[in-house]
């Protein structure tokens, strides 16, 4: 098998001008309006929650009590948390401690 290069005489670099341009001009490529913007809801990014406090996604769905289908839909985009788990989400971001050794309290 044959291993292809390019050298970069092979290659026409376009200016970013011409790029901006380009992409301009591609109707499925249209920059966000603030219409859209508008539309968007911002929800907490449960991924970036997770990793933020450097877990698994196991270990965040068995500390937090979420069922991990749950979370990796909702990581993937197939789901979305609804209102009262967005504030449950929301209170681990600000105070994950606090949450963990509220619903992991052993009995003495």
């Amino acid at each position: 098998m044959r291993k292809t290069t390019i050298s970069s005489k092979m290659l026409r670099p376009m200016s970013t001008e011409a790029v901006e341009k380009a992409a301009r001009a591609d109707p499925d490529a249209q920059p966000l309006t603030d219409a859209d913007f508008g539309r968007m809801q911002r929800t907490p990014r449960v991924k970036i929650i997770r990793r933020a406090l450097d877990l698994t996604q196991e270990e965040f769905a068995a500390r937090y009590h979420i069922p991990l289908g749950t979370l990796r839909d909702w990581e993937q985009g197939r789901a979305e948390p609804d209102q009262p788990t967005r504030a449950y989400l929301l209170l681990i971001a600000r105070d994950p401690e606090h949450v963990n050794r509220t619903l992991n309290r052993t009995r003495a």
